[in-house]
C-alpha cells in the first residue's frame, strides 16, 4: 500500500502536546495514530516515514485506544522507533517482532557514586581510561567472560540473577531492576544455536553505534523528595550505562522474523508493510517468539549488571575502594510484556510492544520495584555526547495518557551517513574536550555517527514529556567522560 503523505493540516491537535492522526485518514486503519511533540519538532518528524510507520501500526489486529509514538520519533523496521501499541490478547492481538525491535531490552542503567565531581576531577581521566579498558565497546568485541552453551542457557534462563549466583553485583542492582533483572518465561531451547554463538563471548559488553558508557555529574534537581528517593543530590557522580542484548538479540529478531514471514499465509493478514510481520500472541509462533525474546531480554540485563560490575572495579581501582556506585534504576527499551490496562472502563490483557520506548508507571503499580512504588518508577532519557542527561519519575497520567509509556532518548534527526558527511569526528573530540568531557572511543568516524546535531534537542524532547503528563523531572545530569566504540 502506498503511503499517503501527512501534512501539519491532517493532524488533530487534542492539545498543545499531543497530536492525533484520525482513524478517518486511511481506510485500513482500527484506531488512530497519536503522538507527542511541539509545533516546532513537526518538521523533522515529518522528514522520515515514522508518522506514515505509525499510521500503519494502527492497523495491525488487536490494537487498542491507538498507536502512539513518543516525542524522539524516527523511522525504524516496521514501527517508527519511539513506537507504543498494546494488542488485547484475548481479542486476536498479535505480537511483532518488529514492534519490539533487533537490539531486544536495549535500556539503560544508571548508577550512582557516594563522591562528588569535586572529589574525583582529580582521578577522572584515569577512571575515564579504565572504564575504556575495563569495558570493552565496538562492533563484534568480544568480552571478559566466555561462555560455554550450558553456562549461557543458564544466563539466558535465569538474567542477571545468575550473575548475582556467580557473585557479581548485588542484591540491590536486582531490587532495582525492571523485573527485577530476570524474564521468568524465557526459553532458552528457543533461542537458536547461531544467535547463541553470536553472544558467548559479549557478556559485559557495549557494542557499538548509540551505545555508550558516560561518566555524570548530577548538576540540577527539580524535585527534593524523589531524587532522594532515588539517592540523587547535586555534586554527586553517576554512570550511565546504554547497551542491550549485542548479536544475540539481534539473530533472535531475525529468526523470527523469518519464522513468521513463513506463517503468515495462516491468518490471511492484509499488512501494508511487509516489515510489520506478526502473529497471533496466542499461536505457537508468537509464543515461541516471546520465550527465545524474554531470554534475549535476560541476556541484555546480564550484561548491563556485568558493566556495571566493571565501572565499579574501575572506580575503585582508580580513585579507592571508598568509592562506591550504588543502583539507581535498569529502564528497558525494545521489549514486549504482557501488562493489564483499563480500556472503556474494562479491565484487558495486552501485550505491549515498546520499541525505543520506556515504561513509566505511576505510583502502586505493581510492576514498580518495591523501593520506590510509592513514588513512581524512575525514567531515564540519556541525551548525546555534550548535552544533558534526564531522571525523571513515572505519573498516574502517563497510565491513561500512553499505557504508562515514555520516550527512551533524544531521537535521531539525522541518519548516520548524513551525520558522517557534516561531522568530522576529530574535529568534535576536541570540541567535547574544550567543553571538559573526557572522550574515549578508537574511532573518530564513529564519534561522527553520533554527533548531537545527529539528534534532537533533549530539552524540547523532555520539555513534551512533562507537558504531556509522560513523565515528570526529578534531575538533569551533565556528561563527565564519554565511552564508546568504534
Amino acid at each position: 500500500m502506498m503511503d499517503k503523505r501527512i501534512r501539519m493540516e491532517d493532524l488533530l491537535a487534542l492539545s498543545e502536546w499531543c497530536y492525533e492522526i484520525p482513524q478517518s485518514f486511511r481506510s485500513d486503519m482500527r484506531v488512530p495514530a497519536r503522538f507527542f511533540m511541539s509545533r516546532q519538532m513537526f518538521e523533522d518528524i515529518s522528514e522520515d516515514r515514522s508518522l506514515e510507520q505509525l499510521v500503519n501500526v494502527a492497523t495491525l489486529p488487536g490494537i487498542q485506544k491507538a498507536a502512539f509514538a513518543m516525542p524522539d520519533m524516527h523511522q525504524g523496521y516496521g514501527f517508527p522507533i519511539g513506537g507504543v501499541a498494546g494488542m488485547a490478547i484475548d481479542h486476536g492481538g498479535v505480537i511483532s517482532p518488529g514492534g519490539i525491535g533487533y537490539d531486544i531490552n536495549c535500556g539503560v542503567r544508571l548508577l550512582v557514586a557516594n563522591a562528588t565531581y569535586d572529589e574525583l576531577k582529580p582521578f577522572m581521566e584515569d577512571i575515564a581510561t579504565r572504564l575504556f579498558d575495563a569495558v570493552p565497546s565496538g562492533v563484534g568485541r568480544g568480552g571478559r567472560l566466555m561462555l560455554d552453551m550450558d553456562e549461557l542457557d543458564q544466563v539466558l534462563r535465569h538474567g542477571a540473577k545468575r550473575m548475582l549466583d556467580l557473585g557479581f553485583g548485588t542484591q540491590e542492582d536486582l531490587d532495582r531492576c525492571e523485573n527485577d533483572g530476570s524474564f521468568g518465561i524465557a526459553q532458552p531451547d528457543l533461542v537458536s544455536k547461531h544467535a547463541k554463538q553470536r553472544g558467548a563471548d559479549q557478556l559485559g559488553t557495549l557494542g557499538s553505534g548509540n551505545h555508550f558508557l558516560e561518566v555524570q555529574m548530577v548538576d540540577e534537581i527539580y524535585d527534593e523528595k524523589v531524587a532522594e528517593t532515588f539517592g540523587l543530590r547535586k555534586g554527586l557522580i553517576a554512570v550511565m550505562i546504554h547497551c542491550g542484548s549485542r548479536g544475540l538479540g539481534h539473530q533472535t529478531c531475525t529468526d523470527y522474523v523469518r519464522v513468521m514471514n513463513a506463517a503468515m499465509h495462516k491468518w490471511d493478514y492484509q499488512l501494508p508493510d511487509r516489515e510489520l510481520v506478526c502473529a497471533p500472541f496466542l499461536s505457537q509462533e508468537a509464543q515461541d517468539y516471546y520465550g527465545a525474546m524474554a531470554a534475549a531480554a535476560n541476556f541484555a540485563w546480564a550484561n548491563r549488571h556485568m558493566i556495571a560490575v566493571w565501572a565499579r572495579e574501575a572506580f575503585a581501582q582508580v580513585a579507592g575502594a571508598h568509592v562506591q556506585l550504588n543502583m539507581v534504576y535498569d529502564v528497558s527499551h525494545n521489549i514486549g510484556k504482557v501488562e493489564t490496562h483499563e480500556i472503556n472502563g474494562k479491565q484487558m490483557r495486552m501485550i505491549m510492544h515498546r520499541k525505543g520506548a520506556t515504561r513509566s508507571f505511576g505510583p502502586g503499580r505493581e510492576e514498580v520495584s518495591a523501593v520506590y512504588r510509592d513514588v513512581g518508577q524512575p525514567v531515564l532519557i540519556p541525551g548525546t555526547m555534550g548535552t544533558s542527561s534526564y531522571v525523571l519519575v513515572g505519573m498516574q497520567k502517563s497510565m491513561d495518557v500512553a499505557f504508562g509509556s515514555c520516550c527512551h532518548g533524544a531521537g535521531r534527526r539525522l541518519s548516520r551517513t548524513k551525520a558522517k558527511k557534516l561531522v568530522h569526528g576529530a574535529e568534535l573530540r576536541k570540541e567535547l574536550e574544550a567543553h571538559n568531557i573526557i572522550v574515549r572511543c578508537d574511532s573518530d568516524r564513529g564519534l561522527a555517527e553520533e554527533a548531537p546535531l545527529a539528534y534532537k534537542d533533549v530539552d524540547s524532547v523532555v520539555n513534551v514529556v512533562q507537558n504531556a503528563g509522560l513523565a515528570r523531572r526529578v534531575a538533569r545530569l551533565r556528561p563527565v567522560a564519554v565511552i564508546k566504540g568504534g
